[in-house]
């Protein structure tokens, strides 16, 4: 496993503990992005991976987003638009994973980390975790998807009073809202999130990326076409070695011993 400065990797139980490494606040610069994007491209490559969970380091921030001292040596229209398609590549990754990927987020996810998090399939936050899409403050909007997946998540018009106001709401109202699946007491949010990425860790490899993408290919089609998508991920699921074992245990009232074939 390569040596990074900015991003830690733990493996427990073919589950993956994705660390942004760069306290206080976890900055999305080059550097952290370049390293995030190699760690995500190894462990999605890794068999003995089946899901992901992504949490930020330190006591304060999942993330705070891009980092202004760099942001303010981008003088050029150009330099702004590669910095955000490096933005959008990597969110785009994740959203796009066959495996499950789940932001933990423990603290402040603001700008580009709230673009981080909400890219992955599941998010799970604490309480006291605040979430903002704060760009507005500094005359600027989001510019890693955020304009287009918060509106998709919470709707259009939340999504634009949250854009519009820069406004910061806690982790109970972005479950209120659906931003984000649940809200934990502080302190359990990693626990809760490896928790429920080794449960989907315990089914089979076939099943789970067949879901993700009937799930994402669907979304962005009619409810027709994602109709037959998920009958063709359906069919190429029926004759596995998993199908056909969760087929037989449940008749033998046993629990399936998946092999990921």
């Amino acid at each position: 496993m390569a040596e990074r400065k900015y991003v830690k990797i733990s493996i427990d139980d073919r589950v993956a503990l994705l660390t942004l490494d760069y306290p206080p606040m976890n900055f999305l610069n080059t550097a952290t992005m370049t390293e995030l994007n190699s760690a995500l491209d190894e462990l999605l490559a890794n068999d003995e991976v089946k899901a992901i969970v992504i949490t930020g380091g330190g006591q304060y921030a999942f993330s705070t987003g891009a980092d202004i001292n760099e942001m303010v040596t981008i003088q050029s229209p150009e330099g702004a638009r590669e910095m955000m398609r490096r933005g959008q590549a990597l969110t785009v990754k994740i959203e796009g994973a066959k495996k499950p990927i789940i932001a933990a987020i423990n603290g402040y996810a603001f700008g580009g980390g709230l673009e981080l998090a909400m890219a992955c399939h599941i998010r799970i936050c604490n309480n006291r975790a605040q979430l903002g899409q704060t760009e507005i403050n500094f005359a600027l909007i989001p510019g890693f998807g955020g304009s287009q997946r918060l509106p998709r998540i919470v709707g259009k018009g939340r999504a634009l009073e949250l854009i519009l106001t820069g406004a910061r709401i806690s982790g109970a109202e972005a479950a209120n809202i659906g931003l984000v699946n649940k809200a934990v007491p502080a302190g359990e949010v990693v626990r809760t999130a490896m928790g429920l990425a080794k449960k989907i860790a315990s089914f089979g490899k076939l099943a789970i990326a067949a879901a993700l993408e009937a799930v994402n290919e669907g979304m962005e089609t009619t409810l027709e076409e994602g109709l037959e998508i998920e009958a063709e991920k359906m069919a190429s699921l029926a004759g596995s070695e998993d199908a056909k074992e969760g087929l037989t245990a449940f008749l033998e009232k046993r629990q399936p011993k998946f092999v990921d074939r």
